[in-house]
């Protein structure tokens, strides 16, 4: 493999390692988010669980549609420079001839 191999290896690499630690960033915050509110409302309402209950449940649809939209966009990103690539070998293919 040569170098611009490894470098494109190494971006795409470091592009996955930032999408997982975004997505589990993110997932830790909205979790504990909801667990932290649900405990201030319950304390606020004195309805012990309740709130604290409905919230955590509610965020996991809400963590999982941000994971998809994170993870969306960092393939978006991560795309072209593929399809860069591909356009690029597909000129250089009729040099050969």
């Amino acid at each position: 493999m040569n170098q611009s191999g490894k470098k494109e290896q190494g971006e795409f690499k470091a592009a996955i390692t930032m999408t997982v630690i975004w997505v589990a960033g993110l997932t830790l915050i909205i979790i504990f988010l909801a667990l932290f509110a649900g405990i201030y409302l319950d304390k606020f309402l004195n309805s012990k669980p309740l709130f604290t209950i409905v919230l955590t449940i509610a965020s996991i649809p809400v963590t999982i549609y941000a994971t998809y939209r994170v993870v969306k966009v960092a393939s978006s990103r991560i795309r072209p420079d593929a399809k860069k690539k591909n356009l690029e070998e597909e000129y250089h293919r009729g040099d050969d001839n």
